[in-house]
């Protein structure tokens, strides 16, 4: 059964009835959002709750360590919630496995990237009444306005809107960035209710994050020379991996979901500025240059060479930092090859 983000934001108690959720897209901080609210439901009816995580590849390699942690039972508790992270179709049969044993004690929230419509665990989880899926698509700019304005003003902090805007900028259409940096902010502020935009800027390290955003944009423009420079100055000794994959998957999905709507107008200014999330001016040239050298098809391609390159960066944390570099370099050297 298909429901939208905003109704399992809302409706909360209700997602307690349901042991099998699917929870799709790019949006990781939504996930966990939503992922919180179901551990909350189910534990105002059961104060003992076991939660456990695992990655597809752990339950690839170790089936029967899964299943253990599912069929058996715990000393302290007499529920599980169990979240299953990266998944995709390979672990549909063991996901169908399970839900035909029926095991009311267990909880299965299952984390996966962007599933098209042919996916057979989309399509499991969409069309059985007995399962929830939940499409967590980036949040709009609108959306983050909103998370930090609350956060804000539950904690009795005034900022101006400059800082709320810096603040959604900076976040990448995710609220997972935007919270750990609201976070920063609240550590900081202690018994200062009242923060300046330069305050902001010195404590979010913006400087840096502003490179990381120009460094994807000349990979995704292929302009080699200069990510090379910004490579050198900011990021020879240390990388945020994961941040960064996160950036370039942000983008790359708002070229390609631009690139859906050509078929509908030749006017590539007008889907621009009807873009959404909103494409910030200063941005709208480098969009307008990365759509011409991309196609639907290689954007697609790079969306599954993120997930990979994470998967792999992750698995071989020594050899990381190899992994990442070739990755983004294949993609600047490729785009300067199509331009």
């Amino acid at each position: 059964m298909i429901v939208k983000s905003y109704e399992a934001q809302k409706n909360k108690l209700n997602l307690s009835k349901y042991n099998f959720f699917l929870l799709y897209g790019e949006n990781f901080g939504l996930k966990k959002d939503i992922r919180d609210i179901i551990k909350i439901a189910v534990k105002q009816k059961n104060d003992n709750l076991e939660v456990l995580s695992v990655y597809e590849n752990e339950i690839l390699d170790n089936e029967e360590s899964f299943y253990n942690s599912i069929y058996s039972g715990s000393l302290f508790s007499n529920k599980k919630i169990i979240t299953i992270f990266d998944a995709t179709d390979k672990i549909i049969k063991k996901i169908d496995d399970i839900f035909d044993e029926n095991t009311e004690n267990v909880y299965l929230v299952i984390f996966s990237g962007i599933l098209d419509k042919k996916s057979k665990l989309r399509n499991f989880f969409e069309t059985n009444k007995k399962t929830i899926c939940i499409p967590c698509y980036l949040d709009t700019s609108r959306d983050l306005e909103i998370i930090a304005q609350s956060e804000f003003r539950e904690n009795n902090i005034s900022v101006s809107r400059e800082v709320i805007n810096l603040l959604v900028e900076k976040a990448n259409s995710d609220r997972s960035n935007l919270k750990n940096e609201i976070e920063k902010i609240k550590a900081y502020s202690l018994n200062k209710k009242e923060l300046g935009l330069n305050e902001i800027k010195s404590l979010i390290n913006f400087s840096g994050d502003y490179k990381s955003d120009i460094l994807v944009n000349e990979c995704l423009c292929g302009n080699v020379p200069q990510y090379k420079k910004i490579i050198s100055e900011l990021y020879i000794n240390t990388v945020n991996q994961i941040l960064l994959l996160r950036i370039l998957s942000n983008k790359v999905q708002r070229l390609l979901n631009i690139k859906k709507q050509e078929d509908k107008s030749n006017n590539i200014d007008n889907l621009i500025n009807n873009a959404r999330p909103a494409i910030f001016w200063k941005d709208k040239e480098l969009v307008k240059k990365q759509l011409s050298i991309w196609n639907l098809h290689e954007l697609k391609k790079i969306i599954s060479g993120i997930n990979n390159t994470e998967y792999l960066c992750k698995k071989n944390p020594q050899a990381s930092k190899v992994i990442f570099f070739n990755f983004f370099l294949k993609i600047c050297t490729k785009a300067n090859n199509f331009a």
